[in-house]
């Protein structure tokens, strides 16, 4: 581990202080180590494929803001980008050029040779305004009420998504949230992932209520879990012939797993039994803002042109298509080349298969669960297809093996239920400093104890 210049304040020290004045001492609860316990490393600047502490300490970064971080940290051109947006204007809460061009290159690269499910696209500021709105709208569009996710899929916090949700609600073992009144979790069915009989189950049940099955492209949020082979392709026969919408949500793999995300993945073929289908309405984050609080949602022209000021279904935000993160999407799309994924899948592979390698070669039982370059572990002999499958590993193990690989330098997802990502600049150097870190984490989960 590379330390520089040291701080005179601690990671202790300023959790602390933050907890006098932030819930939790943290603004996202899965930053608060309450699953694999210590204190959260407060970060002060990152570059490439590291991040700095504000003890000085340097760490190989396999967060990468949650995805984002596509091309590695601080990226230059991206930077650039952001220097040059903020020199002209932080925020004018009116129409800029940036947002349309953002919105054809989005169109332009959602697609398999030149045909794609975007048509028209909403800017927002995040993920779960994203997915939130995206519910909205399928309820107005079709006049139905009821909603259909699946346990273990995270689609933001808001009130009818959060019924054994993934993310950090699987992290606290919450089974949802306080707050949300029993009238707006009646307005949600939430079906096992990969389990086909129980959609049309539900279907045969409320098929005049449903307004729309919410899926994530490939589960990311209970750990790394990818759809059945023709899994969303049947989803999308099932609600279409049901006269309801399909809503994916690509916030974590869109411009992640691929340039056009799972969907185009499915779409080429790469992945099989998964060609021959579209979405309604799409979900973006993450990536789209380059590390900006950005996201967006996307869909059919009919279906988009809801939304006002066209149509009765109303979303609005001041700072909507910000011109900062407009630009941070903008140069970070254009940066990700075919050459950038190819690299990220590399990397993927080789980080995924040595930890893989070092878990069995401690004797720790384990699966390596892969979704184009995201991947995680389950801490089990049997591949899990849902959310009940993920909860019943040995989660204890993880921990240990947190906290081996962060002493050593290397700083990982703090829960087993969360993505691993890479970047373009996880060089040699970096992904060696993983490998040499792998053997004693390792041992540390095969020694665990419940």
């Amino acid at each position: 581990m590379t330390t520089t210049a040291p701080s005179s304040t601690t990671n202790d020290q300023l959790f602390g202080r933050a907890k006098n004045s932030i819930p939790g001492g943290v603004n996202s609860p899965v930053r608060a180590y309450g699953s694999v316990g210590g204190t959260p490393r407060f970060l002060v600047s990152a570059t490439g494929p590291y991040v700095t502490d504000a003890e000085g300490r340097e760490y190989v970064d396999l967060v990468a803001s949650w995805g984002p971080a596509i091309l590695g940290h601080a990226h230059p051109g991206t930077v650039e980008a952001v220097q040059q947006a903020a020199a002209r204007g932080l925020s004018f809460g009116a129409s800029t050029p940036g947002e349309t061009e953002l919105a054809e290159l989005v169109k332009q690269r959602v697609s398999v040779d030149g045909d794609g499910p975007i048509e028209k696209i909403r800017m927002v500021s995040t993920g779960t305004e994203a997915t939130m709105t995206a519910i909205r709208l399928a309820r107005g569009y079709t006049g139905r009420d009821l909603l259909v996710k699946f346990a273990g899929h995270y689609h933001g916090h808001s009130d009818s998504l959060l019924a054994e949700a993934g993310s950090g609600v699987a992290t606290l073992a919450m089974p949802g949230s306080a707050g949300i009144t029993a009238e707006t979790a009646a307005q949600t069915l939430v079906l096992p992932y990969n389990d086909l009989d129980a959609v049309r189950a539900a279907f045969d049940t409320h098929s005049e209520r449903i307004a729309a099955v919410i899926v994530e492209a490939a589960a990311a949020n209970m750990g790394v879990l990818a759809p059945d082979r023709g899994f969303n392709r049947a989803l999308a026969q099932i609600t279409k012939a049901q006269g309801a919408l399909l809503i994916v949500d690509e916030v974590l793999t869109g411009f992640r797993v691929g340039s056009a995300g799972w969907w185009g993945l499915e779409a080429s073929r790469t992945v099989p039994d998964g060609a021959g289908w579209k979405p309604d309405l799409v979900t973006f984050g993450k990536v789209i803002g380059g590390g900006m609080p950005l996201a967006a949602l996307g869909g059919r022209r009919e279906v988009m042109d809801f939304l006002a000021p066209l149509g009765p279904v109303y979303q609005a935000g001041t700072l909507s298509g910000n011109p900062l993160a407009v630009a941070a999407g903008i140069a970070t799309l254009r940066h990700a080349t075919p050459a950038v994924y190819e690299s990220l899948d590399r990397t993927a592979s080789v980080i995924s298969t040595a930890t893989s390698e070092a878990l069995s070669a401690a004797g720790v039982e384990h699966t390596v669960q892969r979704a184009g370059n995201l991947f995680s572990f389950a801490f089990t002999d049997t591949a899990p297809r849902n959310y009940d499958d993920v909860r019943a590993q040995e989660t204890w193990r993880y921990a240990p093996f947190f906290h081996a690989m962060l002493d050593a330098g290397v700083t990982l997802p703090p829960s087993v239920f969360e993505a691993w990502f890479v970047t373009a600049a996880h060089d040699d150097r970096a992904v060696d400093r993983v490998l040499q870190a792998l053997p004693a984490a390792a041992r540390a989960a095969a020694a665990a104890t419940p």
